[in-house]
């Protein structure tokens, strides 16, 4: 299907087929989805503010450089799904399926994806400042270089997940599930200081 490029305002999309869907340069603002399909659709620098999803399926279709701005997922798919420097600012997901996903970059500020399944993405260099990943499963996932100030990891498990490179400014990583995790020497120092560590680095 063709590119559909339009502008939407608080309607209501119900149990719509968009397979495979173009929406590149569309907007939609106080809009809900519900049990709309949107496999294999793409989009280019749409924009999508304040929409709530139900139900949608977002599987293996690919979206580059579009906003998701203070969005609500409910049991939505993204299976498959790509995220190419899209900005998900203030987003919330509930009971998703996010894996398998791939994504490159994007700013993911402010989301809230509690107790979301992570393990084994790649998540490099995203920037995530003050997003809610509590109790989220992140095993064996890739946080290199990503700026996670101020996240909140209470309960989240990490085993084996790489977070070299990271930005951990005022994250409390002993709440978090440590087994295996790799850490760089900054986050060493974040790690043993979140454990009552006082670090001496040699200067006065």
């Amino acid at each position: 299907m063709g590119s559909e490029a339009s502008t939407w305002v608080e309607q209501h999309f119900i149990d719509e087929d968009w397979y495979g869907r173009d929406l590149t340069g569309s907007t939609y603002r106080g809009c809900t989805f519900r049990e709309v399909d949107l496999t294999e659709a793409s989009s280019k620098a749409a924009t999508f503010e304040s929409c709530v999803f139900a139900n949608c399926r977002f599987n293996a279709s690919t979206h580059i450089s579009s906003a998701f701005v203070a969005c609500e997922f409910q049991r939505t798919s993204f299976f498959s799904a790509t995220l190419d420097g899209c900005k998900l600012t203030g987003s919330i997901f509930v009971e998703c399926t996010l894996r398998p996903m791939t994504v490159r970059g994007g700013q993911w500020r402010g989301v809230t994806m509690r107790g979301a399944d992570l393990a084994r993405l790649e998540l490099v260099g995203l920037a995530l400042q003050e997003s809610d990943l509590s109790e989220a499963v992140l095993n064996h996932a890739s946080l290199r270089g990503c700026d996670l100030s101020r996240v909140s990891l209470r309960n989240a498990r990490l085993h084996d997940a790489d977070l070299r490179g990271a930005t951990l400014a005022d994250v409390d990583l002993s709440v978090a599930e440590l087994r295996g995790t790799r850490l760089d020497l900054a986050g060493a120092l974040a790690l043993a200081e979140a454990h009552g560590a006082l670090v001496d680095t040699g200067s006065d």
